[in-house]
């Protein structure tokens, strides 16, 4: 086929991810790689751990070095947010703007959903100058930070302010840490771990409101009655997919871009990363993965098969997307790993490796569904024994032989 364009809409994980696996592949056409944001790609990770610590500047995450960018030939197009799509023309709207495409890739991932009337000194954390924007308060010393969600990002951020001397009050309605990550029997380890190293855990705890003084966000309003106050407040409630630059391009946005098992989402119209919802061939329903492995294999998967679509004869034929989904988060010392599908389990077998700190937690679990193992977790567990762990969920095991493995894993 004749060289032609393929817009990519989403400059970051996914997204540049995804136009570096089209050149990879052959692809010798134009490459539009769209970003919202003014930045460079850069990496999300680091934002609630080194960045807001102060450890890194914000050049050190950036995904690429300037001259590597250069060397994929992009029309980088950064600070210019997609306003519409038009499907059947592959025609994407950029304002006044319009690119006529031969693929599109959609990348634009999620944004952080925020509580209603957040003004100066309530913080969310999603973007680089998000992390900026929290770090400034934090740089003070003896601050009072109230987090607000009790998922991955709000324990990070607990964790990164108490390292960093700061007190911190973490609210949230569920009963443990990372519930609906992990389950409660782990997530209690986690809760130990964040007591001992003297977060105040407000948990089966609702927020009704933020309290406000002379314009800014001053604390929060639990649904009893009782406020909590503090020098900034983090929202960490989840996010929602960054879908509204399609409404009414016909496309299922239910939850997030809706796709086939090759991450189609239309002919020639493919989604990754968080924004992508397709149904998992292994795990037999469907999902979107908010977690940065995902972002980079998704996008090299959805480069792969948009241009198997486009010209078979010269890229081979499709393959569905069937990864072992993994997320990991960095608290204190210690490191947590998921692997598989830790949701809703038939079982969670849990066993504690090493109890004597509870500021240090050492554990692994298991999660079955059925007959097998669905889902491995370590907490503080070097990377061979994890990666054993994982095995029984890449190639699922009998249960009996699966709880042999964990029981086999060294305290």
């Amino acid at each position: 086929m004749s060289a032609g364009r393929i817009a990519v809409i989403g400059a970051s994980a996914a997204g540049l991810t995804a136009a570096e696996q089209l050149r990879r592949s052959g692809w010798d056409g134009e490459i539009a790689l769209v970003g919202a944001e003014p930045h460079l790609p850069y990496d999300r990770p680091p934002l609630s751990k080194q960045v807001l610590s102060g450890a890194w500047e914000p050049d050190r995450t950036g995904l690429r070095a300037a001259d590597a960018l250069d060397g994929l030939d992009l029309d980088l197009r950064l600070g210019t947010r997609a306003t519409g799509l038009d499907v059947a023309d592959r025609r994407v709207l950029l304002g006044a703007d319009a690119l006529d495409c031969d693929g599109v890739i959609i990348a634009t991932g999620v944004a952080a959903r925020a509580l209603p009337e957040q003004s100066p000194g309530a913080h969310v954390l999603r973007t680089l100058d998000d992390a900026l924007a929290l770090r400034a308060p934090l740089a003070f010393p003896g601050r009072r930070l109230v987090v607000v969600g009790a998922g991955v990002l709000g324990v990070e951020v607990a964790a990164v302010a108490r390292e960093l001397g700061h007190e911190v009050v973490l609210v949230a309605p569920e009963p443990v840490p990372m519930e609906r990550a992990i389950g409660t029997e782990a997530g209690a380890l986690l809760a130990a771990a964040h007591r001992a190293h003297g977060v105040e855990l407000r948990l089966g705890e609702s927020v009704a409101g933020l309290v406000h003084d002379e314009g800014r966000t001053r604390g929060v309003r639990l649904a009893g009655g009782e406020e909590i106050t503090g020098d900034a407040v983090l929202v960490a409630i989840g996010s929602t997919p960054s879908v509204d630059w399609l409404a009414g391009s016909g496309l299922d946005l239910a939850d997030g871009v809706g796709c086939d098992e090759f991450c189609a989402a239309a002919p020639g119209v493919y989604a990754a990363g968080d924004v992508a919802r397709w149904p998992h061939p292994v795990l037999g329903r469907p999902v979107r993965v908010e977690h940065r492995m995902n972002a980079t294999e998704q996008g090299m998967a959805a480069a792969r098969n948009l241009l198997a679509e486009l010209a078979p004869e010269r890229f081979g034929e499709r393959s569905p997307f069937a990864p072992v989904p993994y997320f990991w988060s960095d608290q204190y010392r210690f490191k947590v790993q998921a692997f598989g599908d830790l949701a809703e389990p038939d079982e969670v077998r849990l066993r504690v490796l090493d109890g004597a700190d509870p500021a240090a937690p050492k554990a692994a679990a298991l999660y079955r569904r059925g007959s097998t193992a669905c889902g491995a977790l370590t907490i503080g567990v070097p990377p061979k024994p994890t990666r054993a762990l994982r095995t029984l969920v890449a190639d699922p095991r009998p249960w009996d032989e699966a709880v042999a493995a964990l029981e086999a894993v060294p305290a």
